[in-house]
């Protein structure tokens, strides 16, 4: 399960920034989710609960924003959304798109004490 892994760096970060601030708790982690991250969100639910235990996150709210997918056409040169990352271009048709977002998975903000 990979989204285990994904909570473990997760709170590395965040225990870094609790003792950089002197940060009691986290109320809320609020992440960023690419439309092609391949995040289960489901089980990165299940995991950010079960890795945060014994942390200054420890029971805090985990909000996912997600984030659409993006790519630059190369036959009409506009910046689009797509769904897959296969679609052909929504303006043009074309087929020469090159994903520029929607990888990523970022802490966009904590809610701390």
């Amino acid at each position: 399960m990979h989204e285990m892994s994904l909570c473990e760096g997760i709170r590395q970060v965040i225990e870094a920034q609790a003792d950089q601030h002197a940060i009691r708790a986290v109320k809320r982690v609020r992440l960023e989710i690419g439309k092609f991250s391949g995040v289960e969100k489901p089980a990165l639910e299940f995991a950010f609960e079960v890795v945060m235990r014994g942390s200054v996150a420890e029971g805090a709210v985990l909000e996912m924003i997600d984030l659409p997918g993006k790519a630059m056409c190369y036959d009409c040169m506009h910046e689009v959304e797509i769904d897959n990352r296969l679609d052909p271009c929504p303006d043009c048709g074309g087929g020469k798109l090159m994903p520029v977002s929607g990888d990523e998975m970022k802490i966009k903000d904590l809610e701390v004490v």
